[in-house]
């Protein structure tokens, strides 16, 4: 998986099903921590409500066992929070794997409007509302990249300018000082090619470094 998508910010949607009103709030999360936080929290600001039923995906990241790469693996946890097993925590989970989405988290709030639906009626709710707040929510796109550093002199900086327009690689900052020090992103090809690339332009004078292979966001 070289990317998923995640939200910019918290964003609320909400449907209602006879009379039930289900209302779902969807936040950026970056740990299990934050993720069982924000939980609580919902369930302290609907605390009048008969269920408070969540899911979440994070992304886990990990060295390697060299010590040079990132190892990702992924924790899923839902609730039904009360409601019948696997109508409401487990549906608004499928949702966010369909979209593709990670370190999210949602939790649809459920007032009870008197009238049973059923289980598959709670299920499309549930997962009704999770999809509306995921659709109406901002995204954020996350890439798998290099972070590198590049330190060469100024006679060779417009050359890496040049290749870095040229080979979609995205520059961060840039540090004028003795030399010229370009912190950029790109992925494993395009870090191979800035490699022998610069070799070439320097005669093997500049420094091209990794400083690390995670998850970064990409703009639109």
């Amino acid at each position: 998986m070289d990317g998923y998508l995640t939200v910019r910010q918290q964003y609320t949607a909400e449907l209602t099903e006879k009379k039930s009103r289900f209302i779902a709030t969807i936040r950026k999360v970056e740990s299990e921590e934050e993720a069982l936080g924000f939980i609580t929290e919902m369930k302290k600001k609907y605390w009048d409500a008969r269920h408070n039923c969540s899911a979440y995906i994070i992304l886990e990241e990990k060295n390697d066992a060299s010590g040079e790469k990132k190892v990702f693996k992924d924790i899923e946890k839902c609730s039904d929070d009360g409601e019948p097993s696997k109508t409401a925590g487990a549906p608004i989970l499928d949702v966010l794997r369909g979209a593709g989405m990670k370190n999210t988290a949602i939790v649809v709030t459920r007032y009870f409007g008197g009238v049973l639906l059923g289980t598959g009626g709670l299920v499309r709710a549930y997962s009704g509302a999770a999809a509306l707040a995921v659709e109406g929510a901002e995204k954020a796109q996350m890439k798998l990249l290099n972070k590198v550093s590049v330190q060469t002199d100024y006679n060779s900086y417009g050359k890496l300018s040049y290749l870095a327009s040229e080979g979609n690689l995205i520059i961060k900052e840039t540090d004028f000082a003795e030399n010229v020090t370009v912190t950029l992103l790109c992925d494993d090809i395009g870090y191979g090619r800035l490699r022998s690339q610069m070799a070439e332009i320097t005669a093997g004078k500049c420094k091209v470094e990794l400083i690390e292979n995670s998850y970064f966001l990409v703009e639109n």
